[in-house]
């Protein structure tokens, strides 16, 4: 019986590897390519992970923007897994907890996102005199309610106006406020304003500082406190003055357009999606939303779609960045990366103000 036993394990096996050997050579020259080619993205990704954890566990100085290659990494990673699934579909697997179409993501992989974003936690630290908020998705929400009010929006669509405003944060920092920039010397602080941006914002916040006053003296009062606090210092670094500035520097006059933004995309993380792509590519979508077709205004500038890959927006696959144009409804569709943001600040505002 022995032998019989052994003569079967034996048979089976040679089963196994001959099947596994067929489906090896069965593999097309295409599929060859993305399976060799996901590996090396995949190990590379690894690499400049285990790089920057012993980095920053052995107190080394770290290069300038030592978040560029660990995000080029990621991208390398997702664009090769869908080049993939496009020419293996039957490698696509379950669902994942970022949320991203199984097509582009492994969801055997998480442990190493979640690593990423461990190593930007730390990388994007505030600085040591950064002036937190105790509160600071309330900010967020009062401030956007207040500017929106002052640029004569009803209640309810100055609420939508808070509702936009937190998602922005969520898109910026993920609701972290105060943070460095591991991929940019110029951009900083809870809204990701450069220098300049954040003295336009300032200029027009003192434009309206008098009706903000009126319509919220409550408000008014807080923010005296907040600017004699952050006198002498880069308000970047001061959440609330931050908050502020950016939004009047990009956002506060489209929060004019909000009413028949909601007529046109009645889905509220839509409505964030679209002022996010006021910060990304801001002359398209203000010419898109004069447009009276906003769904179907297109893009096809070089520059644009430059713009909108390195943001993650069509970056991930051949099929993808071969995109020469897009219409907003397909470039609402492709932010996808975006929703689990939106998805929690949607969570945040509804424990802000509750029904």
């Amino acid at each position: 019986m022995g032998s019989r036993r052994l003569a079967i394990f034996a048979a089976v096996a040679f089963f196994v590897a001959a099947s596994a050997a067929g489906e090896q050579r069965a593999l097309t020259p295409r599929q060859s390519e993305a399976v060799a080619a996901y590996d090396k993205a995949l190990g590379e990704f690894k690499s400049i992970l285990a790089e920057r954890r012993r980095q920053i566990d052995a107190k080394e100085p770290l290069p300038n923007l030592p978040g560029q290659a660990l995000y080029l990494a990621r991208v390398a990673v997702i664009s090769a897994y869908k080049d993939l699934t496009d020419a293996m579909p039957s490698r696509i697997g379950r669902p994942n907890k970022f949320e991203i179409p199984p097509a582009y993501f492994d969801a055997d992989i998480e442990p190493l996102v979640d690593e990423y974003g461990k190593l930007f936690d730390i990388m994007e630290a505030p600085p040591a005199g950064a002036q937190n908020s105790p509160t600071p998705f309330k900010d967020v929400v009062d401030l956007a309610v207040a500017i929106a009010r002052v640029k004569g929006l009803a209640p309810e669509h100055a609420e939508a106006a808070g509702r936009i405003s937190l998602g922005l944060f969520f898109a910026e920092t993920n609701g972290k406020q105060n943070v460095r920039n591991g991929r940019s010397n110029t951009y900083m602080g809870s809204f990701q304003t450069g220098p300049s941006e954040d003295r336009n914002g300032h200029r027009k916040w003192q434009a309206i500082k008098d009706e903000i006053a009126t319509i919220d003296p409550h408000l008014s009062a807080r923010d005296d406190k907040e600017e004699a606090r952050a006198r002498g210092t880069d308000h970047r670094f001061n959440h609330w003055t931050n908050v502020r500035d950016g939004l009047m520097n990009a956002h506060a006059d489209l929060f004019r357009e909000i009413p028949g933004i909601v007529k046109t995309l009645p889905d509220p993380i839509d409505q964030m999606k679209l002022f996010e792509l006021i910060q990304i590519v801001p002359t398209p979508t203000r010419a898109a939303l004069k447009s009276g077709d906003l769904l179907n205004y297109r893009v096809s500038s070089p520059t644009i779609m430059k713009h909108l890959r390195n943001n993650s927006i069509f970056a991930f696959g051949r099929a993808d960045r071969a995109r020469s144009s897009a219409s907003y409804r397909e470039i609402l569709a492709a932010m996808w990366l975006f929703n689990r943001k939106f998805e929690k600040a949607m969570a945040k505002y509804a424990e802000i103000r509750p029904r």
